[in-house]
């Protein structure tokens, strides 16, 4: 994994100064430790920042042939099919990215519909001058994109693009109140006013600075009646489902696996990472020669009684035969790095999963280079409440999903803060104008969900904390094969008996009984209205007095919320102010980190 960053410009634009592009790469070393390199074209300047997983000693980008030049950041699963394809003399190294240039030779602008696998790429034609930017369909890498005075700037991360002052850090406020509500930033914008998203599976073409054409690849293509999955002589659409399930789950986990360094998994002890593991041990125990043992982690909390799964977690890895370690989270460690841990979600997502993950990460990095998670599990096999509430007929209890925001009948918010008249819903009411083709109200959630909830909040919070710590993160079961198998199912093969995820259960069932997936799940939930409570009284009033926190609430009232925050909602609302008081000191303010949560907020 790595960091991409650069300009597309015309000859009336004045060159960027090379500091400029120093910044840039300076910025993105921690997604890049290995080695960075800087090349000037004629049209374009490339930065690239690599994490060495495949061809250690020839992988080093920019790539280069004879009509255009790529900087990419990702994993092509497919590479080994693309190079039997096209032939030897089109490669000149081992790196996977090197099949995206070799199809962008071929293919022009449509190269992506060929690739497999999660990328955010620069492609310059060095004929034409013509600058292409690619995203991968699920949006599992970000990338980012800015108009300067020196062209369309793109990078891997906003803070690249605010550390190298191409952009000035100023806020957009109804972004801020859809975070606030929302908990993430929906849609193309993002919560910097000059900086926009390449929104997932977007191909843009940039010609003399500006973007002439966009083209976009679905997640999931739209599922017709005479897709679902057919009933075959002998057996149920159940059975050919698992099959098909089976088939695909082994072949992308055994792609996934694909790299030079060792690798490992975060097991959560839910359904999705326990597919993951069983299919990695399954593989494990057909390879016909040695192999690295398994390695997996879980996180664990300080809290008596707080929900996780570390002990089935534990289980399951010993049936799996995985070297495994359970880490114990405490309110001393959080409050100890949380200004650190807030400073890498620079596109800011209130996800408090982002704890324990960058502890994980943390711990994983001293290991391995490489982590599996099952991240897209809930979103393509239903696993969401919010999904069997959308099963429900409208007269009995159907709700629509989204439906309340963080703060609202709390009373926190001032009623004159800049952005109080926003509708916070307008993003994802937007995703749910766009998905409404969908063919059930089931289907429209998930869809909703896939182009919104997951790339802009759970795949971010995966990219942000595992790169902070030099890791590549790698999601098998957001792999086109599994999500063809998923888009194709009925909707009683997603939820059934009142259960979510159920087809994925049942392939459990056969592969991993240890896992006890018709059981019921104590669920993963980081504690942090808990640990809030416990310093109530002194973080409150350290929130309270922040400019940021004072423009937009009450503080006597974010004092009385901090003390109630062992309550579920104000103990949700409480850590959206926490988060935003220390994220605003790192990406607006500009302040380093240098010292734990009360020090950084006493300054």
């Amino acid at each position: 994994m790595c960091g991409i960053a650069g300009l597309a410009h015309d000859a009336a634009s004045p060159p960027c100064p090379l500091p400029v592009l120093d910044a840039l790469a300076e910025a993105l070393s921690h997604r890049g430790p290995d080695g960075a390199h800087i090349r000037r074209e004629s049209g374009a300047d490339l930065v690239h920042t690599r994490l060495s997983i495949i061809d250690l000693a020839g992988g080093d980008q920019p790539l280069s042939n004879s009509a255009a030049t790529l900087i990419a950041n990702g994993e092509i699963y497919n590479d080994p099919q693309i190079r039997h394809t096209l032939g030897p003399a089109a490669f000149t190294t081992g790196s996977d990215c090197e099949s995206a240039l070799a199809l962008f030779t071929r293919e022009g602008v449509e190269y992506p519909r060929h690739l497999r696998g999660m990328y955010a790429i620069a492609l310059h034609d060095t004929g034409t001058g013509e600058v292409v930017l690619s995203r991968d369909p699920f949006g599992i890498k970000p990338l980012y994109m800015a108009e300067t005075a020196y062209g369309l700037a793109f990078a891997s991360e906003p803070a690249a693009l605010l550390r190298a002052g191409l952009v000035q850090r100023t806020l957009c406020p109804t972004a801020r109140e859809t975070m606030l509500q929302l908990r993430f930033v929906p849609g193309e914008k993002t919560i910097f006013p000059g900086i926009r998203r390449v929104l997932p599976g977007e191909t843009l073409r940039i010609i003399n600075g500006h973007i002439t054409a966009r083209y976009r690849q679905p997640a999931l293509p739209v599922t017709h009646r005479s897709d679902l999955l057919p009933r075959t002589q002998g057996s149920t659409t159940e059975d050919r489902a698992l099959a098909l399930l089976d088939t695909a789950l082994m072949n992308s986990v055994s792609a996934h696996e694909r790299a030079d360094v060792p690798f490992g998994l975060f097991l959560s002890g839910g359904i999705d990472s326990a597919c993951v593991l069983t299919a990695m041990s399954r593989l494990k125990r057909a390879a016909t020669h040695p192999t690295p043992p398994l390695h997996t982690w879980t996180a664990s909390f300080d809290v008596p009684g707080a929900a996780n799964e570390a002990e089935a977690a534990r289980a399951l890895a010993q049936a799996a035969g995985a070297e495994h370690e359970t880490l114990m989270v405490t309110r001393a460690m959080v409050w100890r790095h949380l200004p650190e841990i807030v400073a890498c979600m620079d596109d800011p997502a209130t996800d408090y999963a982002i704890i324990p993950t960058w502890f994980l990460a943390r711990r994983a990095a001293q290991d391995v280079r490489v982590i599996l998670s099952g991240e897209g599990g809930d979103e393509l096999f239903c696993g969401y409440g919010r999904y069997r509430a959308a099963t429900r007929p409208w007269w009995a209890g159907r709700k629509r999903p989204w439906r309340r925001g963080v703060f609202d009948g709390l009373d926190i918010l001032r009623a004159d803060r800049p952005g109080a008249d926003t509708d916070w819903r307008a993003g994802i009411a937007a995703a749910e104008q766009a998905c409404a083709h969908a063919a059930t109200p089931l289907a429209r959630a998930q869809a909703v969900d896939i182009a919104e909830w997951l790339p802009n909040d759970l795949l971010l919070k995966l990219d942000r904390c595992l790169m902070a710590h030099g890791l590549e993160g790698r999601t098998p079961l957001l792999d086109p094969v599994v999500a063809d198998v998923a888009r194709r199912l009925p909707d009683n093969l997603r939820v059934h008996n009142g259960q979510g995820k159920w087809l994925l259960r049942r392939w459990l069932a056969q592969h991993a009984p240890a896992a006890r997936p018709f059981a019921p799940k104590q669920g993963f939930t980081v504690p942090i209205g808990s640990w809030i409570a416990q310093d109530g009284q002194t973080l409150g009033a350290l929130v309270a007095k922040q400019d940021c926190i004072a423009e937009i609430a009450h503080p006597e009232r974010v004092r009385a919320l901090f003390m109630a925050a062992d309550k579920t909602r104000e103990g949700t609302a409480a850590w959206g102010l926490l988060f935003y008081a220390l994220w605003h000191r790192a990406h607006v303010r500009a302040q380093p980190v240098t010292g734990d949560v009360f020090e950084t907020l006493a300054v």
